[in-house]
């Protein structure tokens, strides 16, 4: 049975190899992108797309709703290409406004529309220092400075808005570093992970999974992925035939 899902962040390095496995498991998709010109790409992917900034609270839950969605998926980031070292300071504090802000208003639509699953992109190197590897229940590093407070601050918050997102189910994907097509690099730090399981990931989720939170990543010494690979049936070798 296909669903109706809204994909928020369909552009980028995971919503595209998103998109096709949505597809051929016979679901529908609306994909959203702030940007006109990336609008053809999705519909050349399959999506319905539909142009809407994540910032724009009421355009946001207009665009949602017309789509009826059951599931939403946000796969939303503000990262400048190839991760570009120079323009990454300014790229921190603009992911955390979309972890925070942004992730309020797609919860918000999402609600409003009826959906009651909603899927979300996570990192899995937030947790506070302490006994390795990390699993899920451990604390995220509250007590961060720096750059890394502003960003720990924007995961929490994500996290936090989409897991009190009741009456909607509510996951979190604690992705590692992602590497593969469309990243900008062909390997990725620890925890490292393919972005086409990565994708993988939030495909298993729209059906499986009960509420919380799910460290996906490739073996480490860092986080555990016992409970992807039970709960989802994630496997980290996962890879698109092209």
């Amino acid at each position: 049975m296909g669903y109706r899902i809204f994909l928020a962040g369909g552009s980028g390095a995971i919503g595209r190899r998103l998109i096709p496995q949505l597809l051929a498991a016979g679901h529908q998709v609306t994909a959203s992108t702030r940007q006109a010109a990336k609008a053809e790409d999705l519909r050349k992917l399959g999506a319905d797309p539909v142009v809407v900034d994540v910032f724009d609270r009421a355009g946001l839950r207009d665009a949602v709703a017309a789509t009826r969605p059951e599931i939403v998926i946000h796969q939303l980031t503000d990262l400048p290409a190839g991760l570009d070292p120079s323009r990454m300071g300014e790229a921190i504090a603009g992911n955390a406004r979309i972890r925070d802000e942004g992730t309020s208003n797609l919860v918000d639509a999402a609600k409003a529309a009826g959906a009651r699953r909603l899927i979300a992109q996570s990192i899995a190197w937030a947790y506070a220092p302490g006994a390795e590897p990390h699993a899920e229940t451990d604390p995220l590093d509250s007590d961060a400075e720096g750059g890394r407070a502003v960003s720990v601050g924007g995961v929490i918050a994500l996290e936090r808005h989409v897991l009190e997102a009741s009456p909607m189910t509510g996951i979190v994907l604690r992705y590692g570093h992602l590497y593969g097509p469309g990243t900008g690099t062909d390997t990725g730090a620890d925890p490292a992970l393919h972005v086409d399981a990565a994708a993988y990931a939030a495909l298993l989720a729209v059906e499986k999974g009960a509420q919380g939170a799910f460290n996906v990543a490739e073996p480490s010494d860092h986080v555990t992925t016992d409970k992807a690979a039970r709960e989802l049936a994630w496997d980290a070798g996962f890879r698109l035939a092209k």
